[in-house]
Order: C-alpha cells, then structure tokens, then sequence
C-alpha cells in the first residue's frame, strides 16, 4: 500500500525546502546521498542542519558546491544527463517533466522557443540536485499520492539574472497558471520557479487539509529568515488506509438562483448542461427573498469543463451571475455487473463500501426500457435486477469460499 504526501505552503515552496521536508519527515539522508550518486555527477555534497525559522524547528538540506557547471544549461543537457543516469525510469521522467515545465515558464517569460531557454537559476548543480533530489526522495519514502494546500507567493520585488521583477515573477506566474496562489507575510518572494514546477509536476490536487491518519510531519526550511515569519515548507506524510484509497477528487460547484425562467426550459438546460460535461445537475426549490418561490440551478463540474457549463448557464437562463467554489469529492470504487431478468437483461451499479461490503443498483435507464418494451411494471423490473445481482453475488462467495 503506497505512501500519501500533503504539502503545505503556507511560506511558499522552493526545491531546497521539499529536500529539507522530505528528511524531516524521515527520508535517511545518507540514503539520498547514495541513490543521487547514479546521477553520474560529482563536485558536490549535500549537508544537513537544524535551523530555527521564527517559532518553528525545521531541516535545511544545503547542496554544497565543490566544482561543477559554471554556466547556464539548456534543456537538451538536462535531458541527457536525466537519460545517462541510472535512476529509477519514474523518476527520470517526473524529473524531466519538472524542467519541460520550467522551460515552458521561462520561454513565456522571455519570449524565447522552450529549446532555446538557458536556465539561470536552475541550471546550476545546487538547484539540478533539488529538482531530482526532492522527486527521488518522494519516490524513496514510497509516495503515490501528492496534494498540496494553495501557494503563498510572497509579496514585492526580486533581483534575477534578468534585473528586478515583482512578485511572483513572470516563471511563477506562469508555472501556477490552474493553481491557487495568493500573497500574504513579508516582502519577498516566496515560492520559486523549482519549487512550482515540482508541485505541477507531483501534486494531483490542491486545496484544504486532506484526512490523513497516522501522519508524519516534516519542516524544510528556505534560505530567508525573515524577521518573525516561519519560512518553512511543512509535509504531512500518511500510509494510505483503506479509506483513504477510495478515490478522491476536486470538482467546482457552480450555483445560481432562479425564480423568473419559464419552468419548461429546465428539461433543456438540464441536458445542454450534461452535454457540455457537466458531472451532476440539480434544481432545489428555495424560497427567495420577498417570499418569491424560486429554484438554486446547481452543477458539478471538472474544472476543465468550468468554462463550458458557466457558458450554458449564463446563455440558456435568466441568470445575471454565478455562485463559484471548489470541493473535494470522495467516490466508492465501482464497477457494473449485468444480470439476466424476464424480458431482457439490467447492468448493475456496485459501489464498494470496503471491508467487505457493498452497494447494488440498476441502471434507471435499463429498466426503464425493459418496463416499456415488456409492460411491466418499472418497479418490478428493478426490484427482480436487486435479486438477480444477490443471488449472483452469493455464489461468487461460495466459489470463493471453496477455492
């Protein structure tokens, strides 16, 4: 059973502070030394030390430079490197993924072609060792899931290679393009172009503290040490339980309130909606202000269809705006089983409970169809499928039983 990480930028996130979390949170540090060494590289160590950022103790892990590269590397470099090196194939292509990502950042930025950007501050040895140091230490301490609270990018300006920027610089911003950033603590930058695109690269979903049980807890610490701010990247690392394997995802909720669209266009909004991919539809009957009887148009939705349902609703209803939030969805595993019944046959939902047990139900559609073809009743239609599935269900215990 894997391993579930949640990073927790509060401070912001950088590559050296998700090494430094990583060993606080109990990767062996000699064991990273060891597996970085079938990168193939040398002229550099790595060292370990107690600091104090504000009120918190946390882990600085320093890449120390005794010789190495001089210049800016350009991707193509990095990819050999990545290709000669005996690491594990995840994690050379997460790495890979990581600088195809800072390359794209820092193209956008300087209005260069991605295979024309020489990295200044990530070409280096120290910054290449994070980059690879902190996916292989995720995939040393058996990590297969990554989340991550919203990004704080810190505030002001910063000195570059390239002159003075704001913060987030023109990388950040562009590497946090679809994730939740914000500015807040002291004035300067807290979130880096490594660190960002580590995130783009691991983190499956960002958003609030997930439940986690039995969790460890690592600080890495970053460079800066502003007067009383806790510049810290703080980790929970948990085993995945078997609740925790249920699937769990992000989706937006889009909301709005009705009370002047003709009730016989509901029908047809409802199914522009589920056309455009809408996940769920529902319409909750309210009563509104001045005693109006009205109805909360509700929508599920991936965000990458938000765009598309916002269309529908704004296009196809009386509605001058929107409600909008982001959820987390947990969903039971499940499959579909088809059963025989009189008349034809009905495909069964089962949703997995754990621990053995389960959820049974028929297709509405199925026995819908099977009712009219047959002139029986739909309700004796379902009924006979929930008996069919029982039984079935039953004697694939009792194989199992006697195997």
């Amino acid at each position: 059973m894997g391993r579930r990480l949640h990073f927790d930028c509060f401070s912001g996130v950088s590559g050296d502070m998700v090494l430094g979390a990583l060993v606080d949170a109990g990767l062996p540090l000699a064991r990273l030394r060891a597996e970085l060494k079938r990168l193939k590289l040398t002229g550099y160590r790595l060292e370990q030390r107690e600091v104090h950022r504000g009120a918190l103790h946390a882990t600085k892990v320093t890449v120390v430079i005794r010789r190495g590269f001089t210049r800016p590397l350009t991707l193509s470099r990095i990819q050999k490197i990545l290709a000669a090196s005996t690491l594990p194939p995840v994690v050379k292509e997460q790495s890979r993924a990581v600088f195809d990502h800072l390359a794209e950042a820092e193209g956008l930025a300087h209005r260069v072609a991605k295979r024309d950007v020489h990295f200044h501050e990530v070409g280096v040895i120290d910054s290449f060792i994070d980059v690879v140091g902190g996916v292989l230490g995720c995939h040393l301490l058996g990590v297969t899931k990554v989340t991550a609270s919203p990004v704080n990018v810190g505030a002001g300006t910063i000195q570059t290679a390239h002159g003075l920027l704001p913060v987030p610089g023109p990388a950040v911003a562009a590497l946090a393009k679809g994730i939740p950033v914000y500015s807040e603590g002291p004035r300067c930058e807290l979130a880096t172009p490594t660190g960002m695109a580590l995130l783009r690269t691991l983190v499956s979903s960002f958003g609030s503290m997930p439940v986690l049980e039995s969790a460890q807890v690592g600080y890495g610490a970053g460079d800066a040490d502003p007067d009383g701010w806790p510049n810290v990247l703080r980790v929970f690392l948990a085993d995945e339980t078997a609740s925790a394997g249920r699937s769990t995802d992000r989706v937006v909720q889009i909301e709005t309130n009705l009370d002047d669209l003709n009730p016989q266009a509901y029908e047809h909004v409802m199914t522009q909606l589920f056309d455009v991919g809408a996940l769920d539809v529902a319409l909750i009957p309210v009563i509104m202000k001045r005693s109006r009887p009205g109805v909360i148009l509700s929508c599920l939705v991936s965000r990458e269809q938000t765009d598309a349902v916002l269309e529908v609703v704004l296009q196809e209803t009386t509605a001058l705006g929107v409600r909008i939030q982001e959820l987390d969805r947990q969903v039971l595993p499940r499959r579909f089983v088809t059963v025989k019944v009189t008349g034809g046959s009905v495909k069964m939902k089962i949703g997995e409970v754990g621990a053995g047990w389960e959820k049974a139900t028929p297709e509405y559609v199925d026995c819908q169809k099977l009712a009219v073809r047959t002139g029986r009743p739909l309700k004796d239609v379902m009924d006979e499928a929930r008996v069919a599935y029982a039984r079935l269900a039953e004697r694939t215990n009792q194989r199992k039983t006697h195997s």
